[in-house]
């Protein structure tokens, strides 16, 4: 596999780490301290060309592959991990999903204002009692007429509390179990919809999260993605692009972390050296490092094989499943390779460590990841 970038892939590479540095990282903090979602900012993403990557030119995108998707990722994240899980959210989980299962009038309407920056789009999928278990949700869409009535309740919902458009998973065969799920387009100014929370997190702050409320909700027929009862195939595929793509973001971190751990251990005297002449600090420097180079090439080799083959599950799941412990262990021992001032909040290596541990949660939990694999290795007949 060729892990050498192209130079498109490179330029956008460094337009993205310019985009950051310039213009994430003097709102990070705040973000952090006030929950502060910078909503202008989607709109430069936008005009930058960041937003739709994937997405189609026609429809104002760039057309690229997920490696440019996740090069933007990794960069923004570096600087505010808070900010790349709502691209993420926003560019993967609702403009890419569009692009790939929407018909040619949806992603018309839908796309452009997404990929501008415009609109804010969001997935809304969990549910309060369906979070790794994504086929067992309950909310309901009913046929009347030329519409279809949506009720329910999403929870967990990452843009959730600010999304003007979202994808929205329902039931309309109840009893059908998994074959029983269909896909909507679904705009937030619809009656009857509303944000009954904004959740207070112990990370990503500044990437709104949400529970969502569905209570008669009117939704054209034709704002249906793909056939009725077929929307498990979107949301299996989805999930597992979610999976690599987002494995950026704990690579990221990573890649942060390093760097700042080592030049800190170039310069911090203790006992009359250099901290880095210390063999446990350069032990824990050269773990950060390995993991880095692991966590990259699972990466790079997932979002390879869900743009060969979406229905193969195992690659996105064990990338993002080792990146995100790697960046969680990685954020904790770069607090402690600074000590005391590691742990104060003048540093973002805190903050870094607390958002990190929410990669180990979303898109399945790593326990569901494992699973995941496991199970693709051993085959059919393994399931349960």
């Amino acid at each position: 596999m060729d892990l050498s970038l192209s130079g498109e892939e490179e330029d956008l590479r460094q337009a993205a780490r310019k985009f950051a540095r310039t213009e994430v990282l003097p709102i990070a903090d705040r973000m952090d301290r006030e929950d502060y979602f910078p909503r202008e900012l989607f709109r430069h993403l936008g005009a930058q060309g960041f937003l739709g990557i994937t997405v189609p030119e026609e429809y104002g995108g760039l057309g690229l592959s997920y490696v440019g998707q996740a090069l933007v990722l990794e960069e923004i994240a570096r600087v505010s991990p808070a900010l790349a899980l709502s691209v993420g959210a926003h560019s993967n989980l609702f403009a890419d999903n569009v692009a790939r299962n929407a018909s040619e009038a949806q992603r018309e309407a839908f796309l452009p204002p997404v990929v501008s920056g415009e609109a804010i789009g969001a997935l809304a999928l969990t549910e309060p009692d369906a979070g790794s278990d994504a086929v067992a949700i309950r909310t309901r869409a009913e046929r009347h007429g030329a519409d279809y009535l949506l009720n329910g309740t999403k929870q967990f919902i990452t843009n959730g509390p600010v999304a003007d458009e979202l994808l929205v998973y329902a039931k309309t065969a109840p009893t059908s179990g998994a074959r029983g799920i269909s896909a909507f387009l679904v705009r937030s100014k619809s009656p009857g919809f509303s944000v009954t929370r904004s959740l207070d997190k112990m990370g990503m702050r500044g990437s709104p999260t949400g529970e969502l409320a569905f209570q008669d909700v009117r939704v054209p027929a034709d704002q249906l993605v793909g056939s009725e009862n077929g929307g498990v195939r979107i949301m299996m595929n989805g999930l597992n692009v979610e999976r690599a793509v987002l494995a950026a973001i704990p690579v990221g971190i990573l890649a942060e972390c390093l760097e700042r751990s080592t030049a800190y251990a170039r310069e911090r005297e203790q006992f009359g050296r250099k901290i880095g002449h210390f063999q446990l600090i350069q032990e824990k420097l050269a773990n950060m490092y390995t993991d880095l180079e692991a966590s990259r090439l699972l990466l790079y080799a997932a979002l390879q094989r869900v743009t060969d083959d979406p229905r193969s599950l195992r690659a996105a799941a064990a990338a993002l499943t080792f990146a995100s412990e790697a960046s969680t262990r990685a954020a904790l021992e770069a607090v402690q390779i600074h000590g005391g001032y590691g742990y104060m909040r003048d540093l973002p290596l805190e903050r870094l460590a607390r958002d990190a541990k929410l990669l180990e949660i979303g898109a399945g939990t790593s326990e569901i990841r494992r699973l995941i694999v496991a199970r693709e290795l051993l085959g059919p007949g393994f399931g349960q």
